[in-house]
């Protein structure tokens, strides 16, 4: 057999390109992914939190956020009303000093009187009267008019003195609520980072719709009753539907003691924005004994609270991202029942 010969290659030339088959390039790809797979860090795939998970989780926070609003609400409602007792003790401390000084000023015309006529009037009254029994009437007189005058500045100087003892202890007690009053304040913009950070966990099921469903769960008041209380509840009952806010009472959104103070105030009874000032503001009521416009708290450190409307159900401001709204009293643990009036 002959000999086929051999072509020869230029040393210069590089040697041809072998071609892989593609099959051979999908392999190699699929390889090189599950390498990067198992060198990546493992991540777990979590399902995302239900919607009743969410709103656990939006309960549990409003519990821990509820106490600072309403001890902000506390501080505040107490800081206005000192404020208040200041300007009314500052209107009646003017015109006692005023009363002190125009009768200091009348004794001191009587002193001065005095010293310019000296003992000499004495005898130049008597020579001009020509008798001794008038002047000693008009003597008397004048001594009786300067006791008198004293008195006045006692009595007066006195009453100065007790109300702006009182005015400085208030002063003092302002000032400090004051300061507490601005480090609650402060807390606001931490507050509201966390509402807007549970506002949007809620959105995030819920859309923009409001939680829990329906806000009415039948007629508000449940049962009917009139007189102030009937006014209240019907107040109540008529803010249905409008937007929780903190620190707020009224006319537009409320927070759970705004809403109370709103409505008995339309009935013309005055209650604290703040709802362990409220629990001291009515009558001690048991759970049988509850008509609808008592109050109804919660939780042993009375953070939250409704207006009972009857049938066991209550309208209440319950958090933020919610609404004013008809509950039943036994989604919170109650802790008992006022009535205001």
């Amino acid at each position: 057999m002959a000999n086929v010969p051999t072509q020869s290659r230029s040393p210069d030339r590089p040697p041809a390109p072998r071609v892989r088959p593609l099959r051979t390039h999908r392999r190699l790809l699929l390889i090189a992914t599950a390498v990067c797979v198992g060198l990546a860090p493992g991540t777990v795939a979590h399902a995302a939190p239900t919607p009743q998970e969410i709103e656990t989780q939006m309960d549990k926070q409003w519990e821990q956020l509820e106490p600072t609003i309403e001890e902000y609400n506390k501080v505040h409602s107490q800081l206005l009303v000192n404020r208040k007792k200041s300007d009314e003790l500052k209107k009646k401390i003017q015109p006692l000093a005023l009363q002190v000084d125009m009768a200091l000023g009348r004794v001191g015309e009587l002193a001065s009187r005095y010293y310019r006529s000296g003992p000499s009037s004495t005898l130049n009254a008597l020579l001009t009267s020509g008798d001794p029994m008038l002047l000693a009437d008009q003597l008397t007189l004048l001594d009786r008019l300067a006791r008198e005058e004293q008195q006045q500045i006692t009595e007066v100087v006195a009453a100065r003195d007790r109300f702006n003892a009182e005015k400085s202890k208030l002063d003092g007690l302002i000032a400090q609520q004051t300061k507490q009053d601005t480090e609650l304040a402060s807390k606001r913009k931490q507050i509201d980072g966390e509402i807007k950070r549970l506002e949007q966990l809620r959105q995030a099921a819920y859309g923009s719709s409001t939680a829990g469903g329906a806000l009415r769960k039948g007629p508000c008041p449940a049962t009917y009753i009139g007189g102030p209380a009937g006014t209240a509840v019907k107040t109540a009952c008529a803010q249905i539907g409008k937007p929780y806010v903190w620190a707020s009472n009224g006319p537009n959104s409320f927070d759970c003691s705004g809403l109370t103070q709103f409505a008995w105030g339309k009935a013309g009874v005055s209650l604290t924005h703040h709802t362990g000032k409220q629990w001291t503001e009515g009558k001690v009521i048991s759970r049988a004994q509850a008509r609808p416009g008592d109050l109804v708290f919660f939780y042993s450190d009375l953070h939250h609270m409704g207006m009972y409307v009857g049938n066991g159900l209550m309208v209440h401001a319950p958090r933020t991202g919610d609404f004013v709204k008809m509950s039943s009293i036994d989604v919170m643990p109650v802790v008992g029942f006022r009535r205001p009036g």
